[in-house]
């Protein structure tokens, strides 16, 4: 299991541990001292013995390489700020399976649609629900009635 923390922070506790080890103490007081097991320095130790401080270097995770490449993700995101009308949808609402299939047919990569707000959140979207309109709404009578009526009636309600 990997310890809690990040890369440097891991790093650091590795170089402070040899830090007091070189200052005297014994490798139970060390890794009492640095809140680790004591099989941990002694392992810090012999890589610091054979290879040098290089060997406590934090190395970068390792892992999938992504499927689209940056240059890939910034037209994706131009292209999802252009709206899903604009790529044949019949509304404006970008759905997670609208956004596996425009990837799909832009790219040519396949996204299972449960990874999709993974995707969206690292190109700094949320998930939003649009309001529901009437499609009668009248915009100009909501904004007289807000101006004319809404203080009368909320003098009258207030006193």
């Amino acid at each position: 299991m990997r310890p809690f923390g990040s890369p440097e922070q891991l790093e650091r506790r590795r170089i402070r541990a040899i830090e007091l080890l070189d200052s005297g103490l014994q490798p139970v007081e060390v890794a009492r001292t640095v809140g680790v097991d004591c099989r941990s320095v002694r392992r810090w130790q012999s890589a610091y013995r054979r290879q040098g401080e290089e060997s406590l270097r934090a190395k970068p995770a390792s892992g999938r390489p992504p499927r689209l490449i940056q240059d890939e993700l910034a037209r994706l995101r131009e292209i999802l700020l252009e709206g899903a009308r604009e790529q044949g949808y019949p509304t404006d609402l970008w759905t997670c399976p609208r956004v596996a299939d425009l990837i799909k047919k832009s790219f040519g990569v396949g996204y299972h649609v449960d990874h999709i707000g993974r995707l969206l959140r690292s190109l700094g979207f949320s998930p939003q629900k649009p309001q529901r309109r009437a499609v009668e709404r009248n915009e100009e009578e909501i904004e007289r009635w807000v101006a004319a009526d809404w203080p009368r009636i909320k003098k009258n309600g207030a006193a």
